[in-house]
């Protein structure tokens, strides 16, 4: 089976790169990245130090349910390219591990999905996970502090 790690849509990214409010209805905060551990969640690359990124509140679900996990993200200041659509890891997975959890087609948490995975092993986990039928979609989502990192689909 193949997999394809997705970035967010460049549509809702442009929206709040252009000012627009955050999940919470804010105005996503600006800071200058010291070139440590910001991710950008559009084109899946660490901000580099002395660029300017965004903080800002982040719900990767369509709707308001009990299971619509609102969190922090990162995300460039400046336009960004979006990262192709790829079987291959992302750049910006650079921890030792991360929580990848599968989701229904009712974007809810499918019980006993979820589990800290390696780095090195998130796809093999991934196309296991989409062995079942009941899982439409995977997050994987940072182990420390369970930030929403990306999305993984059936190719």
């Amino acid at each position: 089976m193949s997999i394809q790690f997705k970035a967010l849509p460049t549509e809702a990214v442009r929206a709040l790169q252009r000012g627009g409010p955050d999940a919470y209805g804010r105005m996503p905060e600006q800071r200058i990245s010291d070139g440590d551990g910001v991710p950008c969640r559009h084109c899946m690359k660490n901000v580099a130090a002395g660029q300017g990124y965004l903080i800002l509140a982040y719900r990767p679900f369509p709707e308001l349910q009990p299971y619509a996990e609102t969190g922090p993200i990162f995300l460039h200041a400046q336009e960004c390219e979006r990262a192709a659509e790829a079987d291959a890891l992302p750049e910006m997975l650079e921890s030792s591990d991360y929580i990848v959890r599968g989701y229904g087609k009712d974007d809810r948490i499918v019980y006993g999905s979820g589990a800290v995975i390696a780095t090195g092993d998130i796809a093999a986990r991934a196309e296991t996970l989409f062995e079942r039928d009941d899982i439409a979609y995977i997050h994987v989502r940072s182990a420390r502090n369970n930030c929403y990192q990306c999305r993984i689909e059936r190719a």
